[in-house]
């Protein structure tokens, strides 16, 4: 399927430098309702720098971010509603459970039952350490705790740097279902992968980075 219209987010010349290293040189992009773009290439080649600046957490020297054709500077916080981020720091709060972390920020969002928190650890096969906290999970439960928290917040865009890292083939298929269903129901994503990506639903384009 072809998506047709103008893009929800949008990216145009973006130029980024890192002291002497030219990372984004020149890369525009435009993500519609109902499609996920998937940024692919080599350790080093920039998409990791890519994600930050399409989240605003890193500014190009050239070039311009827009959501809604607004530059996302321009209504900062209204643009972060709609965004949902998984970077490769999780983010989550150490003294807080697992289940405590995802009340906290899922619930920012939406009214959550403590059943479907769970639920969504269980289909990531860390459900054993819902009542853990944090500090003492490792990497790989962290990396889990904190997908679970981007596929259960229902925002617009999802943000998602190498989702697939440490995943089983089951727990692979489940983020992969998840990401149909989003992009089913209109969302659209912007995902770093090594891996390809196979979704079933919604339209999947890609960008290299060399």
């Amino acid at each position: 399927m072809t998506l047709t219209g103008p893009p929800l987010l949008a990216a145009t010349n973006l130029h980024l430098w890192r002291g002497d290293r030219h990372v984004l040189r020149g890369v525009s992009l435009g993500i519609r309702s109902g499609e996920a773009l998937h940024v692919w290439g080599p350790n080093g080649a920039g998409k990791t720098s890519l994600l930050r600046v399409i989240c605003g957490l890193l500014h190009a020297e050239e070039g311009e971010v827009t959501w809604n054709a607004l530059p996302i500077q321009q209504e900062e916080s209204r643009y972060l509603e709609y965004l949902s981020y998984l970077a490769h720091d999780t983010a989550l709060k150490g003294d807080l459970t697992a289940l405590e972390n995802l009340q906290f920020s899922v619930g920012l969002r939406r009214d959550v039952e403590p059943a479907e928190l769970r639920a969504m650890l269980e289909d990531l096969e860390v459900e054993h350490c819902a009542d853990l906290p944090c500090r003492v999970l490792s990497a790989g439960q962290k990396r889990r705790v904190a997908l679970a928290r981007v596929l259960l917040s229902r925002s617009a865009f999802w943000v998602l740097d190498e989702p697939f890292t440490n995943l089983d083939a089951a727990s692979s298929e489940r983020v992969s279902r998840a990401l149909g269903e989003h992009l089913a129901r209109g969302g659209l994503a912007l995902i770093a992968a090594h891996q390809g990506l196979d979704l079933r639903a919604g339209t999947v384009t890609r960008l290299g980075l060399t």
